[in-house]
């Protein structure tokens, strides 16, 4: 009769030197990232559009293509929109979004505006102001392209594009 081995010792051996195998090759492949200086704002601003999740949903196909998608095309909106208690919501087209307003207007509306669900507008809020002028400027950098993202559908409309249903949020009772 075979007994499993107990302790852990040999399954930990084994561990460490696959791990001590496999971690150089994976290290070659994936060189460490550095956060850009903010004396590149355009630099830090591409850093902080991709590694903040803003992509995910301004960038048509970026989460299902693993981000494989070209720069060209980041920020441009998406007609896939979020339905929820407040209607749908698409993704803005930043590109040309920000090619409309000015730094000082970014700055104000990052801080003060609030938007609706899914947008994460109070990480906006949350940001150093450094972080937020490398936002724009990357996104100005870019250039205004592709088209305007879809309107906003108040709740009970029909919309004729793909939508992604968020579940209402539970009763006030059932949060404690």
């Amino acid at each position: 009769m075979h007994k499993p081995f107990v302790g852990g010792a040999l399954r930990s051996a084994a561990v460490t030197l696959c791990l001590a195998l496999a971690l150089p090759a994976m290290a070659a492949d994936t060189p460490p990232k550095r956060r850009p200086s903010a004396s590149d704002p355009v630099a830090l601003g591409r850093y902080l559009v991709k590694t903040n999740g803003c992509n995910d949903c301004h960038t048509a196909g970026y989460g299902l293509n693993a981000g494989a998608i070209p720069e060209s095309q980041w920020l441009t909106g998406d007609s896939l929109g979020w339905r929820g208690p407040w209607g749908v919501t698409y993704p803005t087209n930043l590109r040309l979004y920000m090619a409309q307003i000015s730094e000082k207007e970014w700055m104000d509306r990052a801080r003060h505006l609030q938007m609706r669900p899914p947008m994460p507008w109070f990480g906006l809020r949350d940001m150093a102001d450094e972080d937020l002028r490398a936002i724009y400027r990357y996104v100005r950098a870019a250039g205004p392209a592709g088209q305007p993202a879809p309107a906003w559908v108040p709740p009970g409309q029909a919309v004729s594009t793909p939508v992604i249903d968020f579940p209402a949020p539970p009763p006030a009772e059932a949060k404690r």
